[in-house]
Order: C-alpha cells, then structure tokens, then sequence
C-alpha cells in the first residue's frame, strides 16, 4: 500500500514504536514517519506507507502547528517536565500582560539553542545520546521562524500558560517555552505538547492506533499519492 496517513500518536510512545506497529496493522516493512514527536507529545505524526516514503525529506519542511503548555518557575535539564529539576522559583508572580509583551520578541525570525535532548548530531553522534551520557557540548545557535504565537490561556494562581504555536521546521517547541521563561526572569518549562498540523495535515483529519487495532480499513483512511494534487501545496515554505 502507497499513501499518506494522519495518526494522532498517544503520549508514552514514541514515534518509532508507532511505525512498528503500523508495519505490522499493514503487513509491510516499507513505513516512516515525516517528523519526530517526543514520547510524551501528542498529535499529528504523519505516516509514509511505501512509495509515499520518497516525500520523506520534503515533508519535514513544512510548517508545524502546536499547543503547548508553559510552566514558569521550574527549569529542568530537559526544558520539560519529564528531565530533571535544575531551578525552583516561588517567590514571584507572573501578569498575564507580561506574558503577552514578553511573546513579541519571539515572533518572526529568532534563533535558538537546540537543547542536548535533540537529534541533531555532534562529532557524529546524537545530543541526546550525549546528554543520557552525562555530557553537555557547545551548540551553535540556528534561525528559525515563528509565524504565529499566540497565548490562549493563563492560570495566574499555578503559573501556567497554554500557548498556540505555527512555526518552521526546526523549531523547537520547549526551547521556545524556556527562552519566555528566562526572558522574563523566573525561568520556565514545557509541561505539555500537542502538535496540530503538519503542513495541510490537520488533527481533524487523524485516527488513533486504538482505531485501527479494532479494525478501521486502512484503504478508508490512507490518502493516496495520486490524490494529493498538488504535492507542492503541502510543502508550506519553512521561512516564508
């Protein structure tokens, strides 16, 4: 079988376990996946079912939409909730109006630090091999673009923000949530991401693994190749 599928993957699996068990729901080697989601994330992870694998390189180019959740106060080593506490602030307290300034220098062209936890590769291993190693190494920072960050909602009593985000590829979503944090002095993690779209490919459009177990007819879901006319449309420009 040759297409496209949007899967909505669960929190607690990574992306790599999702495309095995799409190997074995269609009884084919020839699966990828365009575009990594951490283990906890949530949300769109397109699947590359056999000739649609050759789109691979372009569609990890696309525009990515995401809603994630911002704890200020609390830095850890893996600018999320899931690493471990390196600072703790309880001596403050944030105004929603100060998010809000603060989220105007981050609009537009920026540049980030990749965090140790990504997989981009130093002296030919992985950071995130590095940092499970116990070893942090310079990074060099790299431009991104971030078309539209907007904030929907704040908790003024826990500190907490939720946050919508539609940025270049490359982007990376808990470095974004830190750098507000220490912009505006307290520090600051992600706590929660859920990616929305990839390109034109909306969560609306997603099924769940869970679906597909219980028998969901691949053919009824997968998007043929021939059908996504034209493939360009999807290829969002990165820095547009």
């Amino acid at each position: 079988m040759d297409g496209i599928l949007v899967i909505d993957k669960p929190a607690g699996m990574t992306s790599h376990d999702v495309v095995a068990i799409m190997r074995r729901i269609a009884g084919q080697r020839r699966i990828g996946h365009a575009g990594t989601l951490d283990p906890e994330a949530t949300g769109v992870l397109i699947i590359l079912l056999g000739k649609a694998t050759q789109l691979f390189e372009d569609m990890k180019k696309t525009q990515k939409e995401y809603i994630a959740g911002i704890k200020l106060g609390i830095t850890t080593t893996t600018q999320d909730a899931w690493g471990e506490r390196l600072t703790e602030n309880t001596e403050f307290e944030i105004k929603e109006t100060a998010i809000k300034a603060t989220m105007e220098r981050f609009r537009g062209r920026i540049t980030q630090i990749p965090p140790m936890v990504s997989a981009i590769k130093h002296k030919g291993k992985p950071l995130y091999k590095l940092a499970r190693a116990g070893q942090v190494v310079e990074r060099q920072p790299r431009e991104v673009n971030i078309f539209e960050l907007s904030l929907l909602s704040f908790d003024n009593e826990k500190q907490e923000a939720i946050i919508r985000v539609i940025c270049s590829s490359g982007t990376y979503v808990r470095t974004l949530c830190a750098d507000l944090g220490d912009v505006l002095g307290v520090g600051a993690h992600m706590c929660s991401l859920r990616r929305m779209r990839v390109g034109e490919f909306s969560i609306d459009n997603a099924v769940t693994l869970e679906e597909l177990e219980k028998g969901m007819a691949l053919n009824e879901v997968v998007l043929p190749i021939d059908k996504v006319e034209p493939i360009a449309s999807i290829l969002l420009p990165a820095f547009s």
